[in-house]
């Protein structure tokens, strides 16, 4: 189960990453990017920072859409015998 974990916290990282690279790329301030995704400004800081404790996937997932981006979830059998993995593609 560790290594479940492991995959979750790496995938919250990843859509944090994902965030942070759209509120750069658009210029935004922090309290614009707050206002935008119903985050507070301390909790967004904290998300760019990578301290992600308190903040769920699909929180991530909520400000990616709110800043305009649609967020696909693709369910795929694995090769036979191999257990699944998580990923994000962006």
């Amino acid at each position: 189960m560790l290594e479940d974990t492991d995959q979750a916290e790496t995938v919250k990282s990843l859509l944090a990453q994902r965030v942070g690279d759209i509120i750069r790329a658009r210029g935004y301030s922090q309290t614009e990017a707050a206002q935008i995704t119903g985050l507070t400004q301390p909790k967004l800081s904290s998300v760019l920072r990578g301290q992600l404790r308190g903040v769920s996937e699909r929180r991530l997932l909520d400000c990616l859409t709110a800043l305009g981006h649609d967020v696909k979830i693709v369910v795929t059998p694995t090769r036979r015998g191999r257990q699944g993995a998580l990923s994000v593609v962006a």
